[in-house]
């Protein structure tokens, strides 16, 4: 359960990325009402998976689920750039994420 918690904070911290941006480009409140539900419900997921998985393990793949996300979601909806070079470097980090779990 605490690796599906994981996941589920990694997926919120991107939700908490994207409403960032959506803020700081319309300055509107609802975007900052998610930002800050976002990044909530984000910690206390990872505060939770914490008391099962180790703390480096738990914040790496937290962190690199974030990177990932926020990239792809920079890529999808905001056009920022999709160079190969950006995509094999999202792929490294998700082939260390994975490889952190198959070690722990």
């Amino acid at each position: 359960m605490a690796w599906v918690a994981l996941i589920v904070a990694g997926a919120f911290e991107t939700f908490g990325v994207a409403m960032m941006n959506q803020y700081s480009v319309s300055r509107n409140w609802k975007p900052l009402v998610f930002l800050v539900l976002g990044f909530c419900i984000s910690l206390f997921l990872l505060d939770y998976s914490m008391n099962t998985i180790s703390m480096g393990t738990a914040y790496a793949i937290w962190t690199g689920i974030g990177v990932v996300g926020g990239t792809i979601v920079g890529m999808l909806f905001y056009g920022e750039s999709k160079e190969w070079k950006r995509i094999l470097c999202i792929f490294i980090i998700l082939c260390a994420s994975i490889g952190l779990k198959i070690v722990s």
